[in-house]
Order: C-alpha cells, then sequence, then structure tokens
C-alpha cells in the first residue's frame, strides 16, 4: 500500500474515534462517549437500549497532490450500532461498525456488579492500559493507539474495583478480538483497534501482508489509579502494565511486555494529561527489530520496542449558541522514540476544537505529524513533516 492509499484511509481511521476526551466529567464525554461501558453500569436501566451513530468526513490532505488538486474530499465515515442494557442482573454492551471497505465489531461483553463498587467482564473488553477512557482529546487518538496501547479491545476476562478516589483494574485476555492466530476470520487487517499480526521480515513492504504470522495470547493487564482532590484541583496519578506471550506459526513463540506512568489533572474547566509508556516484543531465537500490525484493512509495521510520551491540554467552554453548548478547545502532542532497528521518531501533534450541538458532535483538527499512519506516513517511515486539516461530524442516536 503506498502513501496515497494509506492517506485515503484515514477517514476511516480513527474513527473512530469517537474520541470523545479524557475528562469523563465534560461535555466532551457527555456528547459521545465510545466508552460504552459508563452508559452499560447503569444498573437502573430496565431492558437493552438500541443507539448508534452515523459519521461524515472532510479531509485536506497536503501530502496527497490529487486531494490538494480537488480542495480536499468530502467521504462517508462510518455508521454504527450499540447495545446497552441489562438483563436481569447480568449487564450487556456490545458495538458494530460499517465501513465502505469493511465491518466491525468493536466491543461486545457482559457482567455483573458484585457490590457497587466491583464488576466483572467476560467478552470483547477495553484493555485496560493508560489514561482512560482515551490518552488524547482529537478524533486521531494519540501515536499510542497505532501501536495498540489506546483504545484496544481484546477477548478476556476484567475485573474493576471503582470508588470515589481509586480505581483497579485487573484482565486476563486469552487473545484478540478475532481469535488469535487461528481465528476463523479471512482478513486479519479487518479490525477496529490494532493488534499485532505479524513479524516484519527482511525484504519485506512496510505494508505487506506478513510471511510470518503471530498474535498475542494469555496477556495480564493491571492498571492502578488514584486521584487526590484539592480545592481547585483534581490529580489523577496512575501505573499499568501489561505482559503476555505471542504465539506465531512456523513453531516459534515469543512474548511481549507494555508499562506506563500517567496523569490526569483538572482545575476548572482545564484538563492535562501527561503520559509516558513503553512496550517490547521478544521472538524467541530471531533478532526482531520490527512487527507488523493490523487495523482497518491494511498492514503497517511498527518497531519491536518504542517509548511513548504524551501531553496534552484541553479547554472546555459551555456556550449558548443556538444548538452549540460545548466547545473544547485542545492540543495533543505524542513522541514515539528510542524505536528499534534504528527506526526514525514519529512525532503527532493536533491542535483542533471539538463542538457539541445536540446529537451532532463534530472535530475539527489540524494535524502537524512526521511517520505517523494516516497522516501520510508509518510508524517504520522515514518521511518529511506533513499537515491534515480534519473535520469529522458525527450524529449520534
Amino acid at each position: 500500500m503506498s502513501d496515497e492509499d494509506l492517506a485515503k484511509n484515514s477517514s476511516e481511521q480513527k474513527d473512530e474515534a469517537g474520541n470523545e476526551n479524557s475528562a469523563e466529567s465534560s461535555a466532551v464525554a457527555l456528547a459521545a462517549d465510545d466508552n460504552v461501558e459508563v452508559a452499560a453500569n447503569n444498573e437502573q436501566m430496565s431492558g437493552v437500549e438500541l443507539g448508534g451513530a452515523v459519521r461524515f468526513q472532510y479531509s485536506y490532505e497536503a501530502y496527497d497532490s490529487d486531494n490538494k488538486d480537488r480542495g480536499g474530499d468530502f467521504d462517508f465515515d462510518t455508521f454504527r450500532l450499540d447495545l446497552n442494557g441489562n438483563v436481569g442482573d447480568v449487564i450487556l454492551s456490545a458495538q458494530y461498525r460499517w465501513f465502505d471497505y469493511m465491518d466491525v465489531i468493536h466491543h461486545a461483553w457482559v457482567g455483573y456488579n458484585f457490590y457497587e463498587e466491583q464488576q466483572a467482564r467476560i467478552g470483547i473488553t477495553k484493555v485496560p492500559f493508560g489514561i482512560l477512557p482515551y490518552a488524547s482529546h482529537n478524533f486521531f487518538f494519540s501515536a499510542n493507539y497505532y501501536v495498540g496501547l489506546e483504545d484496544d479491545y481484546d477477548m478476556g476476562v476484567n475485573y474493576s474495583y471503582v470508588t470515589a478516589s481509586d480505581q483497579l483494574d485487573l484482565a486476563f485476555y486469552k487473545n484478540d478480538e478475532q481469535g488469535g492466530i487461528d481465528g476463523y476470520v479471512s482478513d486479519r487487517s479487518e479490525r477496529y483497534s490494532y493488534d499485532v499480526v505479524g513479524v516484519r521480515l527482511e525484504g519485506e513492504g512496510i505494508f505487506d501482508v506478513p510471511t510470518l504470522q503471530a498474535a498475542e495470547t494469555n496477556t495480564l493487564n493491571g492498571r492502578y489509579a488514584h486521584i487526590f482532590n484539592f480545592d481547585q484541583m483534581a490529580v489523577e496519578v496512575g501505573v499499568s502494565g501489561q505482559v503476555g506471550q505471542l504465539e506465531l506459526d512456523q513453531g516459534k513463540d515469543g512474548d511481549h511486555f507494555a508499562a506506563a506512568l500517567h496523569s490526569v489533572i483538572d482545575v476548572g474547566q482545564w484538563n492535562i494529561q501527561l503520559q509516558a509508556s513503553t512496550y517490547e516484543y521478544d521472538v524467541d531465537g530471531m533478532n526482531v527489530d520490527q512487527m507488523v500490525v493490523g487495523a482497518y484493512a491494511f498492514f503497517d509495521t511498527i518497531a519491536a520496542e518504542a517509548d511513548l510520551y504524551l501531553a496534552n491540554i484541553a479547554y472546555s467552554q459551555p456556550v449558548q449558541w443556538g444548538p452549540v453548548s460545548n466547545l473544547t478547545f485542545y492540543n495533543d502532542y505524542t513522541l514515539v522514540s528510542g524505536k528499534s532497528g534504528n527506526l526514525e521518531d514519529t512525532f503527532m501533534n493536533v491542535t483542533g476544537v471539538a463542538v457539541t450541538a445536540g446529537g451532532l458532535y463534530t472535530y475539527f483538527d489540524y494535524v502537524m505529524a512526521e511517520n505517523q499512519p494516516f497522516i501520510g506516513g508509518s510508524m517504520a517511515g522515514d518521511g518529511d513533516t506533513e499537515h491534515r486539516f480534519n473535520a469529522n461530524f458525527g450524529y449520534y442516536f
């Protein structure tokens, strides 16, 4: 896949985002929270409720000469349906998404509240890692998303203990949402969240289908966060860890590891997110520098080992402009460095505003990035700094 082809997939890219923001108390989160687990936790719901969204997107891509000549493109993004509710004491939540080029499961789980503070879930659930529900405010998430460390969903069991000041999450994932390396799917790249699907061997292109397939299995996750409350400020500090095995074809095995430290600071209408994380993939008997990931119906390449840093800031301003009730201004920055194989650093900076108007939620983003997927590059690339203006319009029902 060329950079041009990659760029044309970007509307599909973040859906995906629906990345409704970090501060769950803000109007951003209330407008269109993809973290539907929050809604599903409501024990007062009677039966199952149907919801969803439809999204369209305009993009002007400085790195795509055809797009520039047309003055940008306005395309269909995604249609989704949500099911949330309970049947007796059993809580359930599911979401399915349709794109022009694929349709995928986003999440699907059933759960039970043991006590007011404790809940268990089984199925395709959100992986507890780093800042939740999102380590970003913008439509494109952070660079963490593109290596599988933000808004990731896998098949397993979760336990959560949540109080006003503490949250502990423990999880065991048997495999990814497609059933692992031998899951019954025709294309392992057709998925919502990024997962490792292979090892990038010498001679293969960045976007090639992997010759040596791989998948995460038997993964343990742990996350703990504590909130310190002051007169005018709340500070969340947390730590996350992830460790598991890699299953490969051709009789090979391996393992993977990731860790993160994060802080979320709320001061009045301001929200600040800080996070440092690291990850590593190892394959027994091989010196591996690059891995293959899959999502949005294409394959990409990432370093087998890297460090990630992010610093985000947002300001939420309630307004009364006809149907417009809130504006959230933000600047999100991510740096990916220390990559194995001497790969060049990745950075992405997104400056934008999210507009809430009834059921309509719109992102206006200006993105400047280097070696970043869907901004004219790849995590394994060696390109120039690229620019993109993006407007994503989503109606939620």
